[in-house]
């Protein structure tokens, strides 16, 4: 059992960690940027106002403030996102194997951007595929919730049929429509469905990070009904919590977090699942800190593979959601040769 003063130091580590990612997220790239200047320019921008500091570095406003920051946010604020969503799936599930694709959150957002991309919209705003994959991913997750919300005690065993049904509904309706579309729309698709941060702008990330932020903080409130979940439906009931209530709270959370990320960073896997399962097996399952520490890390992940991907073949890129799968399926296939020898379940 790890020790509390253990906790918080991984806590506070794992904050420097990422501040020092995202240092070097800023300054890294085709046009190195020292740490002096990054400070001084940021000093002035903060005393002296936007103006002052672009006319005494121009450069540097347009590469960090127009470019690179946007960029790091997205990648902080997605990666976050879907660690606090796979912890609360797995939570509600009580399995450490689950993850919040289970409810068709992906095929529903597919569908979403490969309407939006097949009708034209993304080529009139950049922000039709993310919010039609937003709205995708809402939309199926609330029905499948709807298919299941009669049952009781087999809620859950309903939940994650009516998923699988979806996204194997979500998933021919995609390729029925990318049959019909054309050869520059198939690799528009093609390329979004890998999932990555190139190109993202302030107008990419604004509007999701007050959704995040106020479902994150919800969650934290609240992880004390994950704790009482883990126990049991039945025990959980015994100490005052209204199951029913709890788990689609829960289950609204995980969708939002996931369908946000989603529209930031497009479906980037592994993450939601990867990352909780790594934290309670380092940490424990105490969902008090199970939940900051699998933000922070998530966030760590996805920054350092954005990172990665810009350097690993310069000039060229790879897209982070690429990097994330290599490296999820790596820890599985360790995961899974570390318990065999040791001859116990997951």
């Amino acid at each position: 059992m790890v020790s509390h003063a253990s906790q918080r130091l991984t806590l506070l580590l794992s904050f420097f960690t990422l501040l020092l990612c995202v240092f070097l997220a800023l300054t890294l790239g085709a046009v190195s940027i020292s740490f002096t200047e990054l400070a001084h320019f940021f000093y002035l921008f903060a005393t002296s106002g936007s103006e002052f500091a672009r006319e005494q570095y121009p450069t540097l406003h347009a590469i960090v403030l127009q470019i690179r920051l946007p960029r790091v946010i997205a990648a902080v604020t997605a990666g976050a996102a879907l660690a606090i969503a796979g912890v609360c799936t797995q939570g509600l599930f009580r399995n450490p194997l689950a993850s919040p694709d289970i409810l068709g959150v992906s095929a529903g957002s597919s569908f979403g951007a490969v309407l939006a991309i097949s009708f034209g919209y993304s080529l009139a705003s950049p922000l039709a595929t993310p919010l039609a994959a937003c709205a995708g991913a809402l939309v199926s997750a609330g029905f499948v919730y709807f298919l299941a919300r009669k049952s009781h005690s087999g809620q859950t065993l309903y939940l994650i049929l009516a998923g699988l049904a979806l996204s194997s509904l979500l998933g021919g309706m995609t390729m029925g429509i990318l049959l019909f579309a054309k050869q520059y729309e198939i690799n528009q698709f093609v390329f979004w469905t890998m999932g990555g941060l190139e190109g993202r702008m302030w107008q990419h990330v604004l509007w999701p990070i007050p959704a995040v932020a106020l479902v994150a903080l919800f969650a934290f409130s609240k992880s004390h009904w994950l704790n009482q979940l883990a126990l049991g439906n039945e025990a959980a009931h015994g100490l005052g919590l209204n199951v029913s209530r709890a788990r689609l709270m829960i289950l609204v959370s995980a969708t939002l977090l996931t369908a946000m990320s989603i529209a930031i960073a497009g479906p980037i896997g592994f993450i939601g699942l990867m990352i909780p399962h790594l934290v309670r097996l380092l940490f424990g399952a105490n969902h008090k800190t199970l939940l900051p520490i699998s933000a922070l890390f998530g966030a760590i992940l996805l920054l350092i593979s954005d990172l990665a991907g810009r350097y690993l073949i310069a000039p060229y890129e790879i897209k982070a959601g690429v990097i994330i799968s290599v490296i999820g399926g790596i820890y599985f296939v360790a995961l899974i040769v570390r318990v065999q020898q040791q001859g116990k379940l997951l």
